[in-house]
């Protein structure tokens, strides 16, 4: 693989393996001890070496997953992908995907080259921290899943997300950007870099508009509003500006059929190829192209990525299946509205009804700001009546409560349970054997430890 430029840091080699060495330490007893240690044997390597990730990653062609929704699947589709080929793959696929975190997979990835050789790293990373893992690593691709109004106390408007991925990129003019055709804003700025597109193309030819309510769809060029031949949710889809001429730029890699969704799968066409995959969702198909584009990019084939795509392995807080007490509690992690509204069109392709519960959270990892939830979907989706039990918790649960009041639901017949740890009780009282669970990334960690204390799953994950 290609070497990628020179990385220039402050670091000595004693303070870089002194700073290595009690970030393993603290790895090795978190992890061995405790099932986790994601992200504090990085922080406190980090603190002892501010550029101890250049010296963990000086042997490594890395490729970034970043943009704001399907990071986590997405790195771990690629990494399934890519393993068809390549044996020795570090990633992190717990999704701690902030500074710490990606030191901590370096820690904790014991495999060292030597004599020129290279390993392969594939990362999720935050996207305000594309640019400083920029800085210190070799970046051989970065893959842009999407961009949405997401947090906007750290983020600004979705533009400024965009400006940050830019800054990292910017860092590695020869690497490849694997970008999402569908999204306007990756087709608007002119890059060295080489670049790929893939998108979805159903061979619409309409003339439409993006929904009312919709961010990022006025022509980067013009500034007019763009049309749409055929839209998948928000604004992604085939684009053009009739007024300047600006539109969706060629795909190299096409998916043209969704033949079957159901809540836990997905089967769709792909340049021709069939695949299945065990998660539901039409924002996962974009995953699975996702990786399926890189994989033709580093030689592996469409039967290979269809044996990838094939295994049954949920991931953080994506669509998780838990046993509680005889119910089936599927876990959904949501932080954006965007988000948010494509999980509620996946679970309304359930055929019984089910209980419904949404945990919200505001802590600095969330989002400070929950305005977000009153651009859901949530009337739509009440009125459809195919929830028959609510529930509503976390710390900011009156906020949600309020919320679906709002949206239609009998304040009377509303449960809310603000302590986590009472949970699986409550769960076990519902009527209905499926129960699908929302919660916010903080309110998911509080929920998953509730659980793991109970038995119910494995202890594993922290921040």
């Amino acid at each position: 693989m290609r070497r990628g430029r020179t990385i220039i840091t402050n670091t000595s080699p004693i303070k870089a393996q002194f700073a290595t060495g009690m970030g393993k330490l603290a790895y090795s007893v978190l992890h061995g001890v405790f099932k986790g240690g994601s992200s504090y044997p990085g922080k406190l390597a980090q603190k002892i070496d501010p550029d101890v990730l250049a010296a963990l990653g000086k042997d490594y062609d890395v490729i970034v997953v970043t943009g704001t929704n399907g990071k986590t699947l997405t790195t771990n589709l690629v990494v399934k992908v890519l393993a068809q080929k390549y044996p020795d793959i570090l990633s992190n696929p717990t999704g701690s995907n902030m500074m710490r975190g990606i030191i901590t997979a370096f820690l904790a990835h014991s495999k060292r080259y030597k004599n020129g050789k290279r390993g392969l790293a594939v990362l999720e990373v935050d996207e305000a921290n594309v640019a400083p893992v920029s800085a210190a690593l070799n970046v051989k691709a970065y893959v842009l899943t999407n961009i949405f109004r997401d947090q906007m106390d750290r983020y600004g408007e979705f533009y400024t997300t965009y400006e940050k991925i830019l800054t990292g990129i910017k860092m590695h003019p020869d690497a490849l950007v694997i970008a999402n055709g569908d999204a306007p804003i990756f087709h608007s700025r002119e890059l060295k870099n080489p670049m790929r597109y893939f998108g979805f193309d159903r061979g619409g030819t309409a003339d439409k508009f993006a929904p009312v309510n919709t961010d990022g769809v006025l022509c980067p060029q013009c500034q007019h509003i763009l049309h749409y031949h055929e839209i998948s949710y928000s604004n992604l889809g085939d684009y053009f500006c009739p007024h300047c001429g600006f539109k969706r730029p060629e795909l190299v890699a096409k998916m043209t059929a969704i033949t079957d969704q159901t809540p836990t799968s997905s089967d769709f066409t792909i340049d021709g190829h069939n695949f299945s995959l065990s998660i539901g969702g039409t924002y996962n198909i974009y995953n699975a192209l996702a990786a399926y584009t890189v994989g033709q990019e580093f030689g592996v084939g469409a039967d290979a990525s269809a044996k990838a795509f094939a295994y049954d392995e949920k991931v953080f807080g994506r669509q998780e299946v838990v046993d509680v007490k005889g119910k089936q509690v599927t876990l959904v992690l949501v932080k954006n509205p965007v988000g948010m509204n494509q999980v509620l069109e996946m679970i309304g392709h359930a055929e019984k009804p089910f209980a419904f519960g949404f945990l919200l959270n505001a802590k600095y990892a969330d989002g400070k700001d929950t305005s977000w939830i009153w651009d859901t979907n949530l009337e739509e989706f009440v009125a459809s009546k195919q929830a028959t039990t609510y529930m509503v918790g976390g710390e900011r649960f009156k906020d949600i409560q309020f919320r679906m009041e709002v949206a239609g639901v009998d304040p009377d017949e509303l449960l809310t349970e603000p302590d986590l740890t009472k949970l699986p009780d409550r769960i076990a009282s519902f009527k209905e054997d499926s129960v699908y669970l929302l919660a916010t990334y903080t309110a998911m960690l509080q929920l998953r430890k509730t659980f793991a204390d109970g038995g119910y799953i494995a202890h594993g994950f922290d921040k």
